[in-house]
């Protein structure tokens, strides 16, 4: 296993999911349901298959696409939506 790539992976996704909206819907779901277990389990298997299908759609794209096209096209993205947050209309 790659340690790098490993390492990378997490923290970049601990810190992006850090204090989302994911985390606020487990609070209530447990709140709600007084079920942290069953909560815990519900999100990890969720987030478990969202991660798969990322995994599998970044795979075969870049079969097809070049990574620095694909590179490119993130960063132009995050701009334009950055533009859009700031401008109130996101």
């Amino acid at each position: 296993m790659d340690w790098k790539i490993f390492l990378a992976a997490f923290w970049t996704i601990l810190l992006a999911e850090l204090g989302d909206k994911t985390q606020l819907a487990a609070i209530s779901l447990v709140a709600k349901s007084k079920a942290p277990l069953i909560v815990f389990l519900g999100s990890v298997g969720a987030f478990a298959l969202v991660t798969l299908i990322a995994v599998l759609f970044g795979e075969g794209i870049t079969r097809v696409i070049p990574k620095n096209y694909i590179h490119i096209g993130a960063g132009v993205l995050f701009i334009v939506m950055g533009i859009l947050m700031l401008s109130g209309k996101l």
